[in-house]
């Protein structure tokens, strides 16, 4: 639209991403996080309020007619990781640091809530600007959806970092784009003897086990295999010591799947798994589930407005509408059970400099800082076009 000014500092986004990139918390410890987004947020002229604990709502009004309501979602919190990186913004924290991007995500959104609320003679409606905490637990999107910030929004776009595209690289594909993610945790009860005398005990470490090999084969042998599954345990632990049958062991894991059915019958075919292999010893096991996030599924037609916009953004943009089905998991798809929209993948390494090719959830992980401009743009630019005229073409 005529007057609409696009431009953002790249230096402040560099400014804002270190910031937090220097000082990362964990799941529903983002205190200091919240607060830096309120500064920013009142430094702009952003109404705000807290949701939850550590999440933030910034509003936008625009000034002009219409009643458009979009929503833009950035997550706030990191990882339990040790940074490697030898760099002047690494973490602060010992044990912990922002190995998925979500600083660069966060910078990215305020760049464009900056830019968004300086122009906002020139669009009516609402933009909502939702800083999610908890993403990598699955937790912070229930205290936003309760609260109704999504009541009446018509579009809601978000975006990740994504090493494995190219700076300039944008993945906007429609349909499904992530997995379904569950956390088991299954208790195993025998009782304890002494190793000498195994036939007066129930060795639970010796059920688990079995339980372990038994879970593993499920894959194998009762899923298609054109259907991706995962059932992955990544955590064991029994016995007190070495000379003692183990009377309780404790195992973790979780599945990945693409379906909400197969979702469904995994948690039973586990649960049964684990109860007839504990009786076959004569142990007995409980299986306790956690709802991680259900499988993220981009709506097709907002697919194709995000990816229209982000042409619209440079001649050298590139938009990538297949990228490969990724079995980890991201909260956002929470947001899009409720409202139709969309999750783009930023591209954010450049092959001169290696550190940006490493993968997300790695110590070594870093991105080239020119994506943040593009993040910021991209979110502005699709909530001016949705309340400037997008919504009824």
């Amino acid at each position: 639209m005529s007057g609409f000014n696009d431009q953002i500092s790249k230096d402040d986004l560099i400014r804002l991403r270190r910031e937090l990139h220097r000082h990362p918390e964990l799941a529903l410890q983002e205190f200091q996080t919240a607060e830096m987004i309120e500064r920013e947020l009142d430094l702009a002229g952003i109404p705000h309020s807290r949701v939850g604990a550590t999440g933030v709502l910034g509003v936008i009004f625009g000034e002009q007619s219409g009643n458009g309501v979009i929503a833009l979602r950035a997550d706030i919190d990191a990882l339990p990781i040790q940074e490697t990186n030898a760099v002047d913004y690494r973490s602060q924290t010992d044990g912990v640091m922002h190995a998925c991007g979500h600083d660069a995500h966060t910078a990215s959104l305020l760049g464009a809530a900056k830019l968004l609320s300086a122009n906002r003679a020139h669009f009516g409606g609402e933009i909502r600007l939702i800083f999610q905490p908890a993403e990598e637990t699955g937790k912070g999107a229930a205290d936003f959806l309760e609260a109704g910030v999504l009541d009446g929004v018509e579009r809601i776009f978000g975006l990740h970092s994504a090493p494995d595209l190219p700076l300039g690289t944008i993945g906007v594909t429609p349909g499904l784009n992530n997995a379904a993610v569950d956390q088991f945790r299954i208790l195993v009860h025998g009782k304890a003897a002494h190793v000498s005398t195994p036939q007066q005990g129930t060795d639970a470490l010796y059920a688990a086990s079995h339980i372990v090999v038994a879970i593993q084969g499920l894959v194998t042998r009762r899923t298609s295999p054109v259907e991706p599954v995962i059932l992955g345990v990544g955590k064991l632990h029994a016995g007190t010591t070495y000379n003692a049958v183990a009377e309780d062991a404790e195992l973790e894991g979780t599945t990945r799947t693409i379906s909400q059915e197969m979702r469904l019958q995994v948690r039973d075919w586990i649960d049964q798994t684990a109860q007839n292999v504990a009786a076959l010893s004569g142990a007995k096991a409980q299986v306790f589930w956690t709802d991680v996030t259900s499988a993220l599924i981009n709506d097709p037609q907002a697919s194709l407005e995000v990816g229209k916009v982000a042409a619209g953004l440079g001649p050298n943009i590139h938009i990538v509408t297949d990228r490969p089905l990724s079995l980890g998991g991201d909260n956002f798809a929470e947001f899009l059970r409720k409202v139709p929209g969309c999750y783009a993948y930023l591209g954010t390494s450049n092959p001169l400099r290696p550190e940006t090719q490493n993968s997300l959830h790695n110590g070594s992980f870093d991105l080239d800082e020119d994506a943040l401009v593009l993040g910021a743009r991209l979110y502005a630019a699709y909530a001016k076009w949705w309340l400037t005229g997008g919504k009824q073409q």
